[in-house]
């Protein structure tokens, strides 16, 4: 049976593993560094002494690719086993200059009757704000955020902001409406039950990437790590050799090759290929201290989110306190010193968070220079389709146009779709 080559371990490449290995699909992933997950990872930092993620990730209940990903690989309830939410969709903030505090309760059901309770809705709102905020279901592909919502509203501030940084990692007046909108029609437009926070429980990678690698070695498939594609050979319009440092790889006929690496890389691969760019950032500061974070410090959800800060999301895990700033090449933390964006970001944790005096016993500093593609109008449009003018590969990744963001649940879709058209390649297979 022909088999399938996956370049790339993130989780893109496993998840078009698993679906093809659902069709008892021959796969071989090769991922060039030393662990699966790409961008998505858990390790042990030996300086913290603590498992800690690379970047904090959200994902949603109404995020069907991933919790079907889960369930495939082995996770029976993921929102139970190996996610961790709260039982209703809330989202605690915090304004750090002012100590402000509020959270966002999202009603379950169609009618969002969240918007016309002052309780629940963002505060100093009110319900025109929502209904002028409608404009951007209808905008167009050239425009901005910024472009389709007022600006010098509150809910720009406390809302609109926060969610652009979040979701598309850069600013609203750069990023996409409609890829945001996007998200807000498959999570936001369809209640509560579509919309509750949820973050993996003891790592992404023990949620998301550890499952994936073992279910495809249990059914046959093969990981191979530290395996770098260093060039690719083509002849007759297809993919014939996988050239690697140590060994060159043969494909047979029938075989099929499927690219789910970023665009940085991809462009060496493929120097005619113009994907979007991928050097939007985002800074990550693990803070651990020297007793476990109150239950109680981040309210209802499982992170708080931060107004008027660098620090923008706080997530906790036991003795750690992980600090997210999305679009970090464009609001100026990246050009801050480690110490200089530690010191800064640990004042505002302190108040978000009702730390006090409190000191961290240790800190860890990530910056992911290439956290993101370029999610503006202008990368929107670059994004690539999955099928290329070569006749046996394909491609996957946060920066194929999936319809959605770059995010966990893009990833897992263009790894799933790329799987469909290798299946499809081969009539009677799916």
């Amino acid at each position: 049976m022909p088999r399938v080559h996956i370049i790339g371990g993130g989780l893109s490449g496993l998840a078009a593993a698993v679906r093809l290995i659902e069709h008892d699909v021959p796969v071989t992933v090769y991922e060039g560094a030393g662990q699966a997950g790409g961008r998505c990872r858990t390790f042990y930092d030996k300086h913290l002494e603590r498992e800690i993620d690379n970047g904090n990730h959200l994902i949603m209940s109404g995020n069907k690719s991933a919790l079907s990903y889960l369930k495939r690989i082995g996770a029976e309830d993921p929102q139970r086993d190996v996610l961790a939410g709260p039982p209703f969709a809330v989202y605690p903030f915090v304004d750090v200059k002012t100590g402000q505090r509020w959270t966002v309760r999202i009603n379950e059901g169609f009618i969002p009757f969240w918007v016309f309770d002052k309780k629940w809705r963002v505060p100093d709102t009110n319900v025109m704000d929502y209904v002028k905020a409608g404009a951007i279901a209808f905008a167009d592909d050239d425009k901005t955020v910024a472009e389709v919502v007022d600006k010098n509203s509150v809910l720009y501030e406390r809302f609109w902001e926060p969610l652009t940084l979040a979701v598309l990692n850069t600013t609203p007046e750069k990023g996409q409406a409609k890829l945001l909108w996007r998200v807000i029609r498959e999570t936001f437009l369809l209640g509560g039950q579509a919309s509750i926070p949820l973050t993996a429980k003891t790592g992404l990678g023990h949620a998301f990437i550890d499952p994936a690698v073992k279910f495809i070695e249990a059914h046959g498939g093969v990981v191979r790590l530290n395996a770098r594609v260093r060039s690719v050979w083509m002849e007759g319009g297809e993919v014939t050799t996988l050239n690697f440092a140590d060994e060159t790889v043969t494909l047979e006929e029938g075989d099929k090759v499927i690219f789910a690496i970023p665009p940085t890389r991809l462009k060496d691969l493929l120097p005619d290929i113009d994907p979007p760019d991928d050097d939007a950032s985002i800074l990550n500061i693990h803070y651990r201290l020297g007793k476990p974070v109150p239950r109680d410090a981040l309210g209802e959800g499982p992170f708080i989110g931060m107004i008027g800060s660098d620090g923008q999301w706080a997530f906790v895990r036991d003795d750690v306190i992980s600090l997210t700033t999305s679009a970090s090449h464009a609001i100026g933390t990246d050009e801050l010193p480690n110490d200089d964006v530690v010191s800064k970001i640990w004042r505002e944790t302190q108040i978000a968070l009702g730390l006090g005096d409190t000191e961290y016993e240790r800190v860890r500093v990530i910056r992911e220079k290439r956290a993101t593609p370029d999610q503006s109008p202008h990368g929107a449009r670059k994004r690539l389709k999955p099928e290329t003018q070569w006749r046996n590969l394909f491609l996957a990744g946060d920066h194929t146009d999936t319809g959605v963001p770059a995010t966990i649940e893009g990833s897992i879709r263009s790894g799933d779709r790329a799987a469909e058209l290798v299946l499809k390649s081969w009539p009677g297979r799916l």
